[in-house]
């Protein structure tokens, strides 16, 4: 964060070199943030921070109910990602595209809009922070109902370049989930962003050669470019991924040029207004999108017999548990449904940190400590996790047996005490997404 701020000004003043007249002076900048509007900007990446933090709340509970699908991907794509790993895999490679994934991502969700600000462009403002909160909330059914793990977790032999290394574990195990897969916003946000562009200059009627932000555009263009790599090479996401992120992308960008003008004229009630036009199709993605949502629950993804995590040899897998009750148990059942055991190990993240380095985790080290089982093939594990604080951070180690040979397959169901309860609130805020799919169905003129 430290390095986007230090870098915005610095860039800004690259991109608009040839057009320093439309740059706001510093001694314009509250009173322009003042005239027009932009402190709804600011409140909506605050409401964005907490509704992210809600909505990942409920991933773990709701997990139990909805199961995955991992093993569908599977069927789909099967090794793929384990060849282009092995083919590129180098250090400096995975020390670099690591960098850049937190980096470039975190930098096309700030930059943009302080870039449209400080550069005397509301309408564009407008546009990219509208962009990052209506592609998160078309995410969020597939993220809660159809979790999809990291290919890391799955496919024997890829390791998590990035996740599994000392200097960040802690960070990611702490905000990411890991079965949040599908889609990949790292491509759909970006995507969904040159699709307003393009929008944007063909409604003001000029080439894109002869517009003002083509270098930024050309920026984000290229970070797509790597990121179709990266996120595969790095061991995060399946190629199937990138599918709906980019129907996402034309759903986001659809809605945001729709709205955005009716927001700017007319504020909520005239974007409420809006919406209450296409009440139709809204209510009919509406009742098709919970129609699927509840066939999700205790549907076909919580076949028992389908692993939510594959591995052979020095592959050890990581499970995040998360704390909601300090008085109730999460009940944690680990069954091996392969041929080969499965070591398993109850432990503190920061146990593992000090021995995670480049995507390998060295078990042996690690299982000293925590609540350690072997699993016979056929056989269950099944304990009560009480977390002792809110700040406890516990993860599940899984590694095949010191003997045999083979890939081992195993099942995790951890039933957290809340799970009925934020059942219903994570079908509520799935919502949201059926709303805007129903409202970019039919093309709106733009008043």
């Amino acid at each position: 964060m430290g390095l986007l701020l230090a870098l915005t000004l610095p860039l800004h003043m690259i991109w608009t070199r040839k057009n320093p007249d439309y740059r706001v002076a510093p001694s314009e900048l509250i009173p322009e943030i003042r005239t027009r509007g932009y402190m709804w900007h600011i409140s909506l990446y605050l409401a964005m921070f907490v509704f992210k933090a809600f909505t990942d709340y409920h991933n773990e509970p709701l997990k139990a109910m909805v199961g995955g699908f991992t093993h569908v991907v599977y069927s789909i794509e099967g090794d793929l990602v384990y060849h282009l790993q092995g083919r590129f895999r180098n250090d400096l490679v995975s020390e670099i595209l690591s960098l850049h994934y937190l980096f470039a991502y975190l930098f096309i969700i700030w930059y943009p809009p302080i870039h449209y600000i400080l550069s005397k462009d509301p309408d564009l403002a407008d546009l990219a922070a509208m962009n990052y909160f209506v592609i998160y909330l078309l995410a969020v059914p597939l993220y809660l109902f159809f979790n999809v793990e990291v290919t890391s977790s799955f496919i024997p032999g890829v390791d998590a370049l990035m996740y599994h290394d000392g200097w960040n574990i802690e960070f990611f195990t702490s905000n990411d989930p890991l079965d949040n897969g599908m889609p990949s916003l790292h491509v759909g946000l970006p995507i969904s962003l040159l699709l307003i562009h393009r929008a944007h200059i063909r409604q003001i009627g000029i080439n894109i050669s002869d517009w003002r932000h083509r270098g930024l555009d050309i920026f984000i263009m290229s970070n797509v470019a790597i990121y179709l790599f990266s996120i595969l090479y790095l061991g995060i996401h399946w190629i199937t991924d990138v599918v709906p992120g980019l129907i996402l992308a034309v759903i986001c960008s659809r809605f945001c040029i729709y709205i955005q003008p009716i927001l700017r004229g007319g504020g909520v009630r005239g974007a409420l207004k809006a919406v209450r036009q296409n009440t139709r199709p809204i209510l009919v993605s509406i009742a098709l999108g919970a129609i699927v949502l509840m066939g999700a629950v205790e549907g076909p993804g919580t076949n028992p017999a389908n692993p939510d995590f594959r591995m052979e040899g020095d592959d050890v897998r990581l499970e995040i548990l998360e704390v909601h009750s300090l008085t109730q148990p999460v009940v944690i059942t680990v069954e091996n449904l392969g041929e080969v055991s499965v070591q398993a190990l109850l432990v503190d993240i920061e146990d593992v940190e000090p021995h995670a380095d480049r995507g390998i985790i060295d078990f042996d080290s690690v299982s000293p400590k925590g609540e350690y089982s072997v699993l016979r093939p056929g056989s269950t594990w099944t304990l009560d996790y009480i977390p002792e604080s809110i700040a406890e951070r516990k993860v599940i180690l899984f590694k095949a047996g010191l003997t045999e040979s083979g890939i081992a397959e195993v099942s995790l169901l951890n039933e957290y005490p809340d799970s009925g309860e934020l059942l219903l609130s994570g079908f509520l805020i799935s919502m949201f997404s059926f709303v805007i799919v129903g409202a970019s169905i039919k093309r709106h003129p733009i008043k």
